[in-house]
């Protein structure tokens, strides 16, 4: 690398100060070149901006109307992710957006379009995608080391309180106030990267993710919301691999995500926090086993990745709008399998006023019964469960 790449951060609070944390530490490859942010003096790093004076914006028109970037990186709603990556791509440079790549399946195509008329690439940030433990399993998956595979299963249960609804005017809606999809929800935010994790290790080269053909989901909330906190969905890839997805908000306690990959040959495991560490085990029919490395050692290789991408000015990139791409139609289809989620009935609803939570009683139970079986919670004689309708994409 001869010389350093320049940085447009659009949007330093939320998960924006993330990236800010780690470029004012210090990055011998990169520097801010100015940031995007409607209410910097938010942030705690506001004084140490302006003390470095670097650039602050209210827009991206402001920022190159007088500058440039090699990457710009957003970290904003997500119904500004296309205009903003577009726009950035438009003016020179690469992008490295956080997920969803965006709320609307329809702006997929748009996307991929103006990436390839700018020769630009057009990462999103899904953490897993980018390490190098992960890229050594997916190509194991891609040699056949397994066998076939059959059924990727996976859940995760992370209590959010009144506060995290309430962190945003975007928070668990359907629409921006100017018509933009936004479809925020517990699998569109917190937990997405599980979801897209499962179709990512799928995806028949290093930058795509497997489609898929059809999406059945129940989706349900007891908070506020206008989509969903809690949700069970069945997909079934594009070659017929069954693909399980467990996630919800409305839980007392933790639990930390856990995801088991079964093959023809052999069965892959990985729970956080439980005896095999942050390693993802395989276990193959003949005894044997293979250890890969820890999933969550490097959440920003993903800044590492698109640095050194963008001096080279390479297009080829791990985790694009290609491979992100299958997590935005599986969320449409979501949303079209169940248009309203499904409420929970009172008597189930806890309230912890100290913690400002909602939670269901015996949701948990519930959830991981249903992983464990790999069935959804109408197949599992739940009362209050209620199945969507099969959308075949």
């Amino acid at each position: 690398m001869k010389e350093k790449v320049s940085i447009v951060l659009i949007g330093i609070n939320g998960y924006g100060k993330v990236y800010l944390n780690e470029l004012l530490a210090g990055n011998e490859n990169a520097y801010i070149k100015g940031v995007i942010e409607i209410a910097p003096e938010k942030s705690s790093h506001y004084d140490q901006l302006k003390e470095l004076d670097i650039p602050i914006y209210k827009d991206l028109e402001g920022f190159y109307q007088d500058y440039k970037a090699d990457l710009a990186i957003i970290s904003t709603p997500i119904h500004l992710h296309k205009q903003q990556a577009i726009y950035s791509m438009l003016h020179g440079s690469h992008v490295l957006c956080e997920k969803p790549a965006t709320g609307n399946p329809k702006d997929v195509q748009e996307m991929m379009d103006v990436r390839d008329k700018t020769g630009k690439f057009l990462a999103v940030g899904f953490n897993w995608s980018f390490t190098s433990s992960v890229q050594e399993l997916k190509q194991d998956i891609i040699k056949g080391v397994f066998g076939e595979p059959n059924r990727f299963k996976t859940l995760v249960l992370w209590p959010r309180n009144q506060d995290y609804y309430q962190r945003s005017g975007w928070a668990g809606k359907r629409f921006s106030p100017d018509g933009e999809m936004i479809f925020d929800s517990v699998a569109n935010n917190a937990t997405a990267h599980f979801l897209h994790h499962l179709f990512y290790l799928l995806g028949e080269t290093a930058d795509k993710s497997a489609g898929i053909s059809e999406v059945t989901a129940e989706l349900y909330r007891i908070n506020d919301i206008e989509t969903f906190d809690t949700c069970a969905v069945r997909a079934l890839t594009d070659s017929g691999t069954e693909i399980l997805y467990y996630s919800s908000h409305a839980v007392r306690e933790e639990v930390l995500p856990r995801f088991e990959l079964e093959f023809d040959q052999a069965v892959l495991s990985y729970q956080s926090g439980g005896n095999d560490g942050e390693a993802v085990v395989a276990r193959f029919k003949d005894g044997t086993t293979k250890k890969y490395g820890d999933l969550q050692h490097n959440s920003l290789a993903k800044l590492k990745v698109c640095i050194e991408a963008a001096a080279s000015n390479s297009t080829d990139i791990l985790c694009g709008i290609e491979a992100a791409s299958t997590h935005v139609h599986c969320i449409g289809a979501m949303h079209q399998s169940v248009p309203d989620a499904v409420a929970f009935p009172q008597e189930l609803v806890h309230y912890e006023e100290k913690e400002k939570l909602y939670w269901i009683e015996g949701l948990s139970e519930n959830l991981l019964d249903c992983y464990d079986k790999a069935i959804l919670p109408s197949e599992n004689d739940i009362d209050w469960s209620r199945i969507g309708k099969t959308i075949k994409l």
